[in-house]
C-alpha cells in the first residue's frame, strides 16, 4: 500500500518517524496540502473510525499521515483532500509518550492503519527501522486484530469503547 505523508517539519528532526520513513523509501513526504494524493487520511479529530471498510480508497488512492508536533495538530491542519478517518484506541510504544493512550507517532499510526486493513507485514516492515517498533505490536496485539475483524466503523467504535471502559 502507498503510504503518503503531509510533512510539516515542525518536530525534532532527530525524533521525526517520518523523516526515518521517507530515508529508507517507505513513505512519500509531502510538503504542501496540493502535493498530497487523495486517499484515507488519518486525522484524530474525524468524526468516522478507521474500519476495514476502508480499504479500498486506501488501494485506489493512499495511506496518508500528517506528520507535524502535537501542540500543532489542531483540526486546521487537517484540511487535506480525502476521506478522513481516526484511530481507534491504541497505546503508544515510542519512547516519548511510551503507554499513553493515542499519542502515536506518525509510524505507529501507519503502521496501525496498515495492520486494520490486512496488511500486518508492512506494518511490521515499517516499525521495523524503530527499536520500539515491535513493541507497539506487541502492546497493541489483541486491540489491532480485534479492529481488524470488523466489517465497518461501527463495529470498530464498539470493540473501542470496551477498551475505554476497562
Amino acid at each position: 500500500m502507498e503510504l503518503h505523508i503531509r510533512y510539516a517539519g515542525d518536530d525534532d528532526p532527530e525524533k521525526c518517524t517520518a523523516r526515518k520513513l521517507a530515508k529508507f523509501d517507505l513513505a512519500t513526504l509531502h510538503r504542501s496540502h496540493e502535493a498530497t494524493p487523495y486517499g484515507v487520511v488519518l486525522n484524530p479529530h474525524a468524526e468516522q473510525a478507521l474500519s476495514p471498510a476502508d480499504r479500498p480508497t486506501a488501494d485506489d488512492g493512499a495511506l496518508v499521515a500528517l506528520d507535524c508536533s502535537w501542540e500543532s495538530a489542531g483540526e486546521a491542519r487537517f484540511s487535506l483532500a480525502g476521506e478522513h478517518r481516526a484511530l481507534p484506541y491504541l497505546v503508544a510504544a515510542n519512547p516519548v509518550n511510551f503507554g499513553r493512550p493515542m499519542e502515536l507517532t506518525t509510524v505507529e499510526a501507519l503502521a496501525a492503519a496498515l495492520h486494520i486493513f490486512g496488511e500486518p507485514e508492512q506494518a511490521a516492515d515499517i516499525l521495523g527501522k524503530f527499536t520500539w517498533g515491535e513493541t507497539f505490536l506487541e502492546l497493541n496485539a489483541e486491540p489491532l486484530q480485534r479492529y481488524a475483524d470488523c466489517d465497518d466503523s461501527g463495529e470498530v467504535v464498539a470493540i473501542q469503547q470496551e477498551y475505554l471502559d476497562r
